[in-house]
C-alpha cells in the first residue's frame, strides 16, 4: 500500500485512540477535534518526510514536533496535564514511525 495511504491510516487510528482518552476525561469538543486533526497530520508526515533515522525516533520526533504549539497551550492552562500528553504523543509517534515503515510500499 501507498505510504502516505499507511500513514494517514495510522493518524486516524492515532487520533481515535487520543479521541478516546479525551472523551473518558470529559475533555470540550474542539480540544478533542484538534487533537484527531494533529494525528492525522502527524501520520502524513510521518509518511512523506525521511530524515534518514531510525523510524520510531522519526515517528516521535514528528508528532512532538507538531505537537508543540499545542504544548503552549496546554501547559498555560493546566500544567500538571502536560506531561500525559507528551508520554502519549511520545507513544503514539513511535508507533506511526514504526508501522508506516515497516508496511508501506515505498514510492
Amino acid at each position: 500500500m501507498k505510504k502516505t495511504v499507511i500513514g494517514i491510516g495510522l493518524g486516524t487510528i492515532a487520533g481515535i485512540i487520543d479521541l478516546i482518552l479525551m472523551l473518558i476525561q470529559k475533555m470540550p469538543l474542539n480540544a478533542c477535534l484538534s487533537a484527531f486533526t494533529m494525528w492525522l497530520v502527524i501520520g502524513l508526515f510521518v509518511s512523506l518526510i525521511d530524515m534518514k533515522i531510525n523510524h520510531i525516533i522519526e515517528g516521535v520526533l514528528i508528532a512532538l514536533l507538531v505537537f508543540l504549539p499545542n504544548s503552549f497551550i496546554i501547559g498555560w492552562n493546566k500544567p500538571g496535564s502536560l506531561l500525559p500528553v507528551i508520554v502519549i504523543t511520545v507513544i503514539l509517534g513511535g508507533i506511526i514511525g514504526y508501522f508506516v515503515n515497516k508496511y508501506a510500499v515505498k514510492s
